[in-house]
């Protein structure tokens, strides 16, 4: 087996511990030698071999390391992903890859001109009930779709202190949060639609950024509705489909990260997979047969991104979430504060 790629974390917060860590922690592909951590030394119960540095000029200087995973405020990452590319590194950086689409474009450019590998973390493309929602739609039993909407409600009444995510400008939100990973799903099924119409506000007392979004994207035939709110106590479905031929709904939401919030590492048989109450409801006619009951919700597998980028930076196989894909969403990302900022629909 090749050997392990050495491997930096930029951070150890929720990312840290629940995502990133975890994954590469089960992966014999990758050793985690380095971690930034300003104050705490979090990392160690993950990463007792693994040395805590303070500064990330201390990872970025290292000629050891290989991959450096920026996974720290959004604001940041542009600047600390054109720092580690430019020291040569292979770079794994949490959605949204940067905050405006240009610069997400340089990082590319600079990555391509520097021979290394650079992709987003979009671990929802892994998500157990939207893998699912991929499968039906490819097998078309629904007929020609008429509609797609997706959720992804919260109900927190509360404001979060002294976190960046509640304090900012437009960029800083729930659209660039939740709505990275929601218009991603959006893209990879779909691609480019035709027009983006937007609503952000603020919904919760007290809230200084949006926490509520309703997005439109329209495509030739169909429409993808994808919303958000945090003030939702009793949420509708997940996703629904609406075709031709039938419908399928989907409630709940994927069960991978309130595994690995509550420390539980990403292996086993029985990873990613779903109780039967939590299955899809699928209705069609078609052909002069009717169809109705329960689909079984493909296991999610967050574990997976890491085992591709192995294989892309090893074997040079083909990376699951291209940057060129991320600069396209952030693009989306862009038309909605556009819609919502001059209230009308904005064609791509």
């Amino acid at each position: 087996m090749s050997q392990p790629i050495k491997t930096a974390i930029s951070s150890f917060g929720l990312s840290g511990q629940a995502f990133h860590g975890p994954s590469l922690k089960v992966n014999p592909g990758f050793e985690v030698v380095q971690v930034l951590e300003r104050s705490k030394n979090l990392s160690r119960q993950l990463f007792p071999d693994a040395s805590i540095v303070r500064d990330f000029n201390e990872i970025t200087n290292n000629p050891a390391i290989e991959l450096v995973v920026v996974n720290t405020p959004d604001y940041l990452h542009y600047e600390m992903v054109k720092q580690a590319i430019n020291a040569g590194k292979h770079v794994v950086v949490e959605k949204p890859v940067a905050q405006k689409s240009a610069e997400a474009e340089e990082l590319l450019q600079l990555a391509k001109n520097k021979g290394v590998v650079f992709t987003v973390y979009q671990n929802r493309r892994l998500d157990g009930d939207f893998l699912t929602v991929k499968k039906i739609l490819e097998q078309r039993n629904l007929g020609r779709l008429v509609e797609f909407e997706s959720h992804f409600d919260r109900y927190r009444t509360y404001i979060t202190p002294d976190t960046w995510k509640e304090e900012g400008d437009e960029y800083i939100g729930v659209l660039h949060n939740l709505g990275s990973h929601m218009v991603d799903q959006a893209f990879v099924l779909f691609g480019k639609p035709v027009s983006v119409n937007a609503n952000l506000k603020i919904v919760r007392t007290g809230g200084n950024v949006a926490d509520y979004y309703d997005i439109r994207l329209e495509y030739k035939t169909f429409s993808a509705i994808l919303k958000c709110s945090y003030l939702v106590m009793d949420p509708g479905p997940r996703y629904s489909l609406y075709g031709e031929c039938g419908t399928f709904h989907k409630w709940g939401i994927d069960p991978q990260e309130d595994v690995l919030r509550a420390g539980k590492l990403p292996q086993g048989t029985d990873w990613g997979k779903e109780p039967e109450n939590m299955w899809g409801k699928l209705t069609y006619e078609k052909d002069g047969l009717r169809f109705e009951g329960k689909v079984e919700t493909l296991p999610g597998n967050y574990p997976f991104f890491y085992d591709n980028l192995f294989d892309v930076i090893r074997n040079g196989k083909e990376l699951l979430v291209k940057p060129e894909e991320t600069v396209e969403v952030l693009k989306i990302l862009e038309a909605c504060l556009e819609s919502n900022r001059r209230k009308k629909t904005i064609v791509l």
